[in-house]
């Protein structure tokens, strides 16, 4: 009963704080936003107080790279042409993580205008040298390679140091010498062999000028076994251990023939050997079939801990059936087994476990935000900021988005979801295939083609939106559906009911291959306006792409995009 008091009274407050002038675009103010999920695995596979879950980083989480300055641990990953992006997070024991910041996180860092969600920022590498953090990365469509610094992982870190290395996924190497290095992706010399053909670079890096000095060589060419013609050999990480300079690099595209694979050199320029078992890390030869499958993993990264033993983290996929996953590529956790001077991940034929031993360190809390399992995070927007976790599509203007009054106001747009423009939409990551979403909001749409609520989408060509809508049939509870650039930017309504009022309670839910969407008035009763809607379309190998589902409020005003 005091639940249905306390929404009772929110109910009746929020109108007044919807409401807007019929001369300007309305409001959409959403007092909070609730999330949480429960996947089967979640359920089949317990973990027992000396394990872990993996995902460590659960949801769109992809090319996880990883440090440690003394007992500390930094992790950062891609957030491609989302903003803020570049999320950094801190963890003492491998297992618990939070997010203390957002590498890109103010206007005029990077332009992410008029580009795709799919291009942006790729495979970012974080490392430490000297008292200083770096990162380096690769703003494709936005600028190129480039290298930002920071007193501290947490920020602020500077503006972008551009520089003119042709190819992605540039990363540094400090030796003990005093040197440093910069290693990246790029077109092999000469004329490419095939399709796919692509080779790993060294070049000296200026630590004053943060640009690369002096000649460049290629250190690998084409991948573990050349004469398999491999392809897309990335993400290439070096590290030092008992006098062998070891390079590990991600070979096979990002799909489900992903890996990761082994050199080593007495020399930090070469020549590199390949490792006598390779790939040391993939999923690609098990039976798709087995229950509930970790795919496509690859792009790993080691550390080590102070007493000297040495765990990975890469990205991995978990289709809930076939090739079909919404929620993108995560980042995982497994130690590193060493066998006669060599690193080995996953040993040939072993499928990843979703429950390992924890590592050999001191337990930290649990994380105020969890990140593995199945969990339930309610955002209240009573705090003096947005949550790190929550982006928006390209653009840095924040204008259009503010706290006020314990709840999140959004100004509505005349841009649409599938637009180019600036979208008032705000997103946080879809972490599980079943999963809720739901929020409760107050709006008053004034203009034929005002509408608020909440999207689940996985680009902007494909999406489900519930919103509350200003129509020709009246003010109206309904749900539109994006499948391809064909589509109208808004959508296609595929279900659609009357609606008196101002503020509502709207709910998303995803099931896996389907979803359904679920509305509420007034009196707290809930309505099924569409069930068991195609999900798929949501996935990426429906989308393409390399980015995974966000959910959250959005805020459109009518008129043309």
């Amino acid at each position: 009963m005091r639940f249905w008091i306390a929404i009772a009274a929110a109910l009746l407050a929020l109108p007044l704080l919807g409401a807007a002038p019929a001369s300007a675009a309305p409001v959409a103010r959403f007092a909070w936003f609730d999330y949480r999920g429960e996947d089967p695995v979640d359920r089949a596979a317990k973990a027992s107080p000396a394990d872990y879950r993996n995902p460590i980083l659960q949801g769109f989480y992809p090319d996880p790279s990883i440090l440690r300055v003394g007992g500390d641990y930094y992790l950062v990953n891609s957030t491609f042409s989302w903003f803020p992006g570049l999320p950094v997070f801190h963890s003492r024991d491998l297992v618990n993580w939070t997010q203390i910041g957002n590498a890109i996180d103010r206007p005029g860092q990077f332009d992410f205008k008029q580009i795709g969600l799919s291009r942006g920022i790729f495979a970012p590498d974080i490392s430490y040298h000297a008292g200083r953090f770096y990162l380096a990365g690769t703003c494709v469509d936005c600028g190129g390679n480039f290298v930002m610094t920071a007193k501290s992982a947490a920020g602020p870190w500077s503006d972008p140091h551009w520089n003119a290395i042709d190819g992605i996924d540039p990363t540094l190497f400090f030796d003990a010498d005093g040197s440093a290095w910069i290693l990246n992706n790029g077109p092999p010399e000469g004329k490419p062999r095939y399709d796919g053909h692509r080779a790993i670079w060294i070049q000296r890096f200026d630590t004053a000028s943060l640009k690369p000095a002096g000649a460049r060589r290629v250190v690998i060419d084409g991948g573990a076994h050349p004469a398999d013609r491999p392809i897309w050999i990335e993400g290439p990480h070096l590290f030092r251990k008992q006098g062998w300079y070891y390079l590990i690099a991600a070979e096979g595209g990002t799909a489900e023939n992903h890996s990761e694979v082994v050199f080593r050199s007495r020399s930090v320029t070469g020549p590199y050997t390949p490792g006598p078992v390779n790939p040391i890390l993939t999923q690609r030869t098990l039976d798709p079939a087995r229950a509930f499958p970790i795919t496509s993993t690859g792009h790993a990264q080691f550390v080590a801990t102070p007493k000297g033993d040495w765990w990975s983290v890469f990205l991995g996929t978990r289709p809930y059936k076939a090739d079909f996953y919404h929620i993108g590529r995560e980042t995982f956790l497994l130690p590193v087994r060493w066998r006669d001077g060599w690193p080995e991940v996953t040993a040939p034929g072993a499928t990843i476990p979703y429950v390992p031993h924890r590592p050999g360190l001191p337990r930290q809390p649990a994380a105020a935000v969890p990140m593995s399992g199945a969990f339930h995070v309610r955002d209240d927007f009573a705090g003096a900021g947005l949550a790190p976790y929550w982006v928006q599509m390209r653009t840095t203007d924040t204008s259009w988005r503010r706290l006020s009054q314990g709840a999140l106001a959004l100004d509505a747009r005349p841009v649409a979801i599938g637009g180019t423009g600036q979208v008032a939409f705000l997103g946080r990551r879809l972490q599980h295939h079943w999963a809720t979403a739901e929020t409760l909001m107050s709006f008053t749409p004034v203009h034929p083609g005002d509408r608020a609520g909440i999207a689940i989408l996985q680009d902007q060509a494909h999406f489900y939106a519930l919103s509350l809508a200003h129509t020709a049939a009246g003010t109206v509870i309904e749900v539109e559906k994006r499948d391809g650039e064909s589509d109208p930017a808004d959508g296609v309504v595929v279900a659609s009911v009357p609606f008196a009022g101002t503020t509502v309670r709207l709910r998303i839910v995803t099931r896996g291959a389907v979803c359904d969407f679920l509305y509420a008035g007034a009196d707290g009763t809930w309505h099924v306006l569409a069930k068991d809607l195609d999900a798929t379309q949501l996935s990426t190998k429906h989308a393409g792409g390399f980015i995974g589902a966000m959910v959250g409020p959005f805020a459109r005003a009518g008129g043309q995009d």
